[in-house]
C-alpha cells in the first residue's frame, strides 16, 4: 500500500489560513489533493490537520481525514518529520500494510501527477534508495554569495571563489518544497532526507516557488497564470 500524507495545520501566521486560502479560484490544498488522486500512485490520500475547516475542505476535494492531529504536533515547533511519524504510526496501528509514503505539502500548486509518479518510480529503482524529493537548481552560483555586516560592509561567504569562472563552479540544487517520497521505515526511523540514500526529481525553476509571504503569493499566482498560458 502506498499513501500520501498532506500536512496542513490551521495556525499559519504569515499568510493566515494559507492552506485553504483561494488560489486561482480553488483552496490551495486542493491542488495537492488533485495531483495525488490523479497520479494513481496512492491507495489513500490523507490530510493530517488539527483544524476542522481544513478537514472539511480536504474531504470535499477527495482526501481522507481519518484522525485529528494532536495539539503537541500542531504548533510552530512541530517538524514535518514529527507529523509524518505520527501519521504513519496511526496508519500502521490500523493494520495497513504500508510500503511507500509520500509527504506532499498542502501549498504546492505547481505539483503535477507526473512529478509524483516520477518520484515513485525513482524510489523503486534501487532498494538502497530511501527517499526521493523535488529539487531545482539555484539561478545564481551559490559559491559567489555575499553577506553584509551590521555596518553594511560586503564580504563573500567563500572568497576563494571570487575569480573562478561560473562555468567551472559546481551546480547547486535546493529542495523545491513540494513532495518527499520515502520508504515507511525511513520515515519512522527519522532518517535524513538530504543524504546519499536519496535521489531528486529535478524541476524547472519556473515550477518552483516558496509561498511564505504575501509577496510570494502574488508572484506564485502570476507564475501560475503564465504556466496556464503556456499549456
Amino acid at each position: 500500500m502506498n499513501i500520501a500524507i498532506i500536512p496542513a495545520r490551521g495556525g499559519s501566521k504569515r499568510i493566515p489560513r494559507k492552506n485553504i486560502k483561494l488560489f486561482h479560484g480553488k483552496p490551495m490544498i486542493a491542488y495537492s489533493i488533485d495531483a495525488a488522486l490523479k497520479s494513481g500512485c496512492f491507495d489513500k490520500v490523507i490530510v493530517s490537520t488539527d483544524d476542522a475547516e481544513i478537514a472539511e475542505v480536504a474531504k470535499q476535494f477527495g482526501a481522507q481525514v481519518p484522525f485529528i492531529r494532536p495539539d503537541n504536533i500542531a504548533d510552530d515547533h512541530a517538524t514535518t518529520m514529527d507529523v509524518m511519524h505520527h501519521a504513519i504510526q496511526w496508519c500502521v496501528q490500523q493494520g495497513w500494510n504500508i510500503e511507500a509514503v509520500c509527504c506532499l505539502y498542502a501549498t504546492a500548486p505547481f505539483v503535477t501527477p507526473e512529478l509524483l509518479t516520477e518520484g515513485y518510480q525513482k524510489l523503486q529503482q534501487d532498494k538502497d534508495i530511501e527517499f526521493t524529493f523535488s529539487a531545482a537548481t539555484f539561478s545564481f552560483p551559490i559559491q559567489r554569495a555575499i553577506k553584509l555586516s551590521q555596518q553594511g560592509e560586503v564580504s563573500m561567504f567563500d572568497a576563494t571563489k571570487e575569480q573562478v569562472r561560473s562555468q567551472d563552479l559546481d551546480e547547486a540544487y535546493h529542495d523545491a518544497g513540494q513532495f518527499y517520497w520515502g520508504r515507511k521505515d525511513a520515515f519512522l526511523q527519522r532518517k535524513a532526507i538530504f543524504a546519499t540514500h536519496s535521489r531528486v526529481v529535478l524541476l524547472p525553476r519556473i515550477r518552483v516557488q516558496d509561498i511564505d509571504t504575501a509577496e510570494d503569493w502574488e508572484f506564485a499566482e502570476a507564475l501560475f497564470t503564465l504556466l496556464q498560458q503556456q499549456a
